[in-house]
């Protein structure tokens, strides 16, 4: 592998290799290439079906060790490209027993400026197909299961963290659940921008030394044998020099990165204690939270997702810069971009698994724990006030602010117990409503 062996040479050196994915990417559209290739009677009809085996062969995974190059080369991706053909070439001589050229044969009627590209886009097709979409339908289905089960769960509510009036713990979820529904829009639609593959458009966008029928039938092979709704870009140029597309399907990741990363940290919150903190749920853990304090529990799970977030984040600002390398017909961020593409959906669709298994499905409110701690916020005298009187419920406000739970301080200034469970009915305060005007 000539190519290979000098690119190795020359490009960085940092142990980071292409995903499976986008391998497996290369594979098809090769593959794809050399059938349309022999249909159209330019590509030999031996050597043609030595690459389609060989190609076959990528695409499962079997020479993935031979793919060598690094994340970090030439930003047009012809280090991977070259790579996968040399590769290629070299078993499907061995399977035909002829001399199958990298370039002649195995990238006949392509250039990696409309190859790689269109791989990059195929992998994260493939991608949010099998793994980011089912984790997030079934992470959504696991909020909204939650939110019914704390929907009856009174807690206090909190701004700039302190005390606020109160909520449901339904009703926290349930704001989280409607965020991760429209993330969930919002990657329905962008998927639909990266569709669009440039195939057929070989160096600039032109299709020199491509047959008009190439783009078409190509595309049709791949959608064929992946079952991906791919189609030929509107403009191969577009598709060739900029990344936009992907660069907004990033900008969804990194929505979906931040809802869960406040998610997590709402939960990491309402977990803290379980005495000195807020405690107001419990989240049987796996593991030890401590290598020195006995039966010490940390929220790992929740801990790791919000890491991952942070990751996605990061990645996806990594994306935007690598969006603006290049000038007039070509990108130059295809590996770099490709790479996070498929690293963020990795992390997103493992920390949202991990999240429905491991804290959403197991998360155990402490209702009477909460419901204390929402009958102990100085701003429910605000609301009482217009029920007991502005001068009782200065009273009230005094012995709260001492330390007198709001029940006896109502006690002491004269209400029954009767009298005090219609005033202190949070449930009412969780709602939509004056309840002072009803509360007689």
């Amino acid at each position: 592998m000539k190519y290979v062996s000098k690119a190795v040479d020359v490009f960085l050196n940092t142990g980071t290799r292409f995903p499976r994915s986008i391998i497996w990417a290369m594979g098809v559209i090769k593959y794809s290439a050399a059938k349309v290739n022999r249909d159209l009677g330019l590509l030999e009809r031996d050597i043609a079906e030595a690459i389609i085996k060989a190609s076959q062969e990528v695409i499962d995974g079997k020479h993935d060790s031979a793919i060598v190059v690094d994340v970090f080369q030439t930003g047009s991706g012809t280090g991977l490209n070259m790579n996968i053909n040399e590769v290629i070439a070299a078993r499907a001589s061995e399977i035909s027993g002829k001399n199958v050229h990298p370039n002649d044969h195995v990238n006949m009627g392509q250039s990696s400026n409309d190859v790689v590209p269109s791989a990059i886009r195929l992998a994260a097709l493939r991608e949010i197909r099998d793994r980011l979409l089912p984790a997030l339908n079934v992470f959504i289905e696991g909020l909204e299961a939650l939110a019914r089960k704390t929907e009856d769960v009174v807690k206090p509510g909190r701004t700039h963290l302190r005390d606020a009036l109160p909520v449901t713990m339904g009703q926290e979820f349930g704001a989280y659940l409607d965020a991760f529904k429209r993330d969930l829009g919002l990657l329905e639609d962008a998927v639909k921008y990266v569709r669009e593959l440039p195939l057929g458009g070989t160096a600039v966008g032109t299709g020199l030394n491509t047959h008009p029928e190439y783009p078409e039938r190509v595309i049709g092979v791949i959608r064929e044998l992946t079952g991906i709704d791919v189609e030929p870009a509107e403009s191969r140029f577009r598709a060739m020099r900029l990344l936009t597309d992907l660069v907004s399907l990033s900008g969804v990741f990194r929505a979906i990165a931040l809802d869960l990363y406040r998610l997590c940290q709402d939960i990491r919150l309402m977990f803290s204690g379980p005495f000195t903190a807020i405690g107001e749920i419990d989240i049987p853990q796996e593991v030890a939270g401590s290598s020195i304090m006995p039966g010490k529990t940390n929220p790992v799970t929740v801990e790791a997702s919000m890491l991952a977030a942070s990751q996605v984040v990061g990645l996806d600002q990594a994306n935007t810069m690598a969006n603006t390398l290049g000038e007039f017909e070509l990108s130059m961020g295809i590996p770099l971009v490709g790479y996070n593409i498929v690293t963020q959906i990795t992390l997103l669709s493992e920390a949202l698994r991990r999240m429905r298994t491991y804290v959403i499905d197991r998360i155990s409110p402490d209702e009477k724990r909460a419901l204390e701690l929402a009958e102990k916020s100085p701003a429910l005298i605000t609301v009482i006030s217009p029920i007991i009187g502005y001068d009782k419920a200065s009273q009230v406000a005094r012995k709260v602010a001492s330390g007198t739970p709001i029940r006896q301080a109502l006690r002491e200034i004269g209400f029954s117990d009767e009298e005090i469970d219609r005033i202190l009915d949070l449930r009412k305060l969780t709602r939509t409503g004056i309840p002072a005007k009803n509360i007689w």
